[in-house]
């Protein structure tokens, strides 16, 4: 006898069909991973290359300007 539920793979598909009728579409998206032997230094590493650049200040008025405030959104 059929089961009542659908299966995982028939509600991601609505699912999916759903994000898209509203216009958006799937993507994927590769990060680092954190927990990664080595990262910590290098983020330190590259953190210190931007703090000591002759463009730190412009770099950092550029992020500034950019960045929006999440409460914000609320309103």
């Amino acid at each position: 006898m059929p089961s009542k539920r659908s299966s995982s793979r028939e509600r991601t598909r609505r699912y999916r069909e759903r994000m898209r009728a509203r216009g958006l579409r799937r993507i994927e998206l590769w990060v680092p991973n954190t927990c990664a032997p080595g990262f910590a230094e290098e983020a330190h590493r590259q953190a210190l290359a931007l703090a000591n650049s002759p463009y730190e200040k412009d770099d950092q008025a550029f992020v500034d300007a950019i960045l929006i405030d999440l409460d914000d959104l609320d309103e």
